[in-house]
């Protein structure tokens, strides 16, 4: 290299350096990969309320501090004692013996995201929830988590949210020895991206225009070898059920025996033994018979049922109508009859010029298809269109394959449904059997009993209370209820260790609107391993 051309180490450091990711970008890099800039801002622009500083608690904010929300409050008028100190990593061990609780926890907490702020506020929420200033300030956050919270106050906070749509949702922890559950309280909970691993349709029995002509255009019997065995199985299909429809009415193969031919008729095209795209076609022909024009999951969508105007969150307000305009799209008899065209393409057995050819047709049809379904809600929703935000909107299209909406209840629901209780013991003993053991704590403890005097046959009877006399109790709740008696208020580090982990990734879901949260009670048993969800 001439001299002229060398360059030192600044030089080539200035040089690269306005390339590289930023600090923000590189400590979050892989969560990133997950849900995206738009997730992390939502994060970054979330205000946590945890009430307690218990192990569990501080677990759950450690799995919510990394990733980078935006703030914390910890509400808890507790004095540290001994047993904190020996189970909580986030207390100065003896020398936090005395002190607020939760006072002593914020710094270290904080310690771990210098991004994120946080605060503790020493008083109780029964205090709190007295006063309306109090029941507003609550109703600030963007999520309020509660972990073992006696059951009067938590029954007047649980009332006090879910009487506003647009509060935030409440999530509840119990958690005693080695057994723990959670659960999430919403009206409704919309999902755009569900980031589900189920392959949205590629129109093969449906192409659009270009996808057509390049299958027809094909002369498979005179084409080079090579670019042959490099035609995209997707091509492959598209040719194959044209010929197909005209040889048999415009129907595509519905019994075994059809389906059989269809994928010999791809294997004769073959000109060479070894083609592994028509391998991977006829593979790949169930995609032909089993392909719906929109997914079942998408369809029940439609005709979902309202919620009451008093229990609707405003924010959905524009997800609803867009789920509006996609119904439309998919019934209007000069459309294609399906869901907007995802530009996602699988990998497949083909050349880097056919790919990207086959990617780039796509991706054109896609942004077609997207441009008139905006149009179409515009001219639907004229007020909703002119407010939405755009990449909402463009979300929704790229995602409307996967779209999610869930209707949550309220907590305690579950408990005074005594068919649904019956119901589910039947069906799932051991993780019934283990709620109704934590419930009958919570009840017990509610009346003030002394927890060294929660016994077997107390926990039973409370059962039994809630249940009826005439129900056959599993042989699981025995176990349940024996563990329970053993530790009724433990709060144990490697069960705060799992629970901080579980309860941080729903409550993630929750902020960011991505990936599906868990609809009713998660059952944690660390004693034989499991976890289920019921209610």
């Amino acid at each position: 290299m001439a001299s002229s051309e060398s360059q030192d180490i600044e030089q080539v450091t200035t040089t690269i350096a306005p390339s590289l990711p930023d600090d923000k970008t590189r400590r979050y890099d892989r969560q990133l990969r997950i849900w995206a800039a738009s997730g992390q801002a939502a994060l970054e622009a979330s205000r946590i309320l945890v009430l307690s500083s218990s192990a569990t608690a501080t677990s759950i904010l450690k799995n919510l501090v990394l990733p980078g929300i935006g703030q914390f409050t910890i509400l808890d008028s507790a004095i540290t004692t001994p047993a904190d100190a020996g189970n909580n990593f986030f207390l100065n061990a003896r020398e936090s013996i005395g002190k607020p609780r939760a006072q002593e926890a914020v710094p270290l907490l904080r310690e771990l995201n210098e991004s994120v702020q946080g605060e503790a506020v020493l008083k109780s929420v029964k205090d709190i929830l007295g006063t309306d200033q109090g029941r507003d300030w609550l109703a600030s956050f963007s999520i309020v988590i509660a972990h073992n919270l006696d059951k009067p106050t938590l029954e007047e906070l649980s009332a006090l949210l879910w009487s506003n749509p647009n509060g935030p949702p409440l999530v509840t922890v119990r958690s005693a020895g080695f057994l723990a559950e959670f659960h999430i309280q919403y009206h409704e909970h919309c999902v755009s991206q569900s980031h589900s691993e189920t392959a949205p349709s590629l129109r093969i029995t449906r192409p659009f225009p270009s996808l057509l002509e390049w299958a027809r255009s094909l002369d498979l019997q005179n084409m080079d070898p090579t670019a042959h065995s490099h035609i995209p199985f997707v091509v492959i299909l598209v040719r194959v059920v044209d010929e197909w429809r005209k040889s048999h009415g415009g129907s595509l193969p519905k019994t075994a025996a059809e389906k059989k031919e269809f994928k010999d008729k791809i294997g004769r095209l073959k000109i060479k033994l070894d083609e592994e795209n028509f391998e991977e076609a006829e593979a790949q022909a169930w995609r032909v018979w089993s392909e719906p024009a929109v997914p079942s999951d998408v369809q029940a969508l439609y005709s979902l049922p309202p919620l009451a105007p008093s229990s609707t969150p405003e924010k959905h307000a524009t997800f609803h109508a867009l789920l509006d305009t996609l119904s439309e799209f998919t019934k209007d008899p000069s459309g294609p009859g399906t869901l907007p065209l995802s530009a996602t393409l699988p990998d497949m057995k083909s050349d880097t010029e056919s790919y990207v050819r086959l990617q780039n047709l796509y991706r054109q049809w896609a942004e077609v298809e997207k441009n008139k379904f905006k149009e179409l809600f515009a001219k639907r929703h004229p007020e909703a269109a002119k407010t939405a935000n755009v990449e909402e909107v463009e979300t929704f299209v790229k995602n409307s394959h996967h779209l999610r909406v869930l209707r949550g209840k309220q907590w305690g629901a579950f408990d005074k449904d005594r068919e649904a209780l019956v119901n589910s013991l039947m069906t799932f003993p051991r993780e019934t059997a283990t709620h109704l053991g934590l419930s009958a704590l919570t009840n017990l403890l509610s009346r003030s009993y002394d927890p060294s005097r929660i016994t077997v046959e107390a926990l039973r009877a409370e059962v039994i209370s809630v249940v009826g006399e005439d129900v056959d109790l599993p042989e699981e709740l025995d176990a349940a209820i024996g563990e329970i008696a053993r530790a009724p208020t433990a709060d144990l580090p490697n069960t705060a260790a799992f629970l901080g982990g579980l309860v941080a990734q729903e409550a993630i879901k929750m902020i960011t609107e991505q990936y599906v949260p868990l609809n009713g009670y998660c059952v944690v048993d660390l004693v034989d391993s499991w976890t289920g969800v019921i209610g």
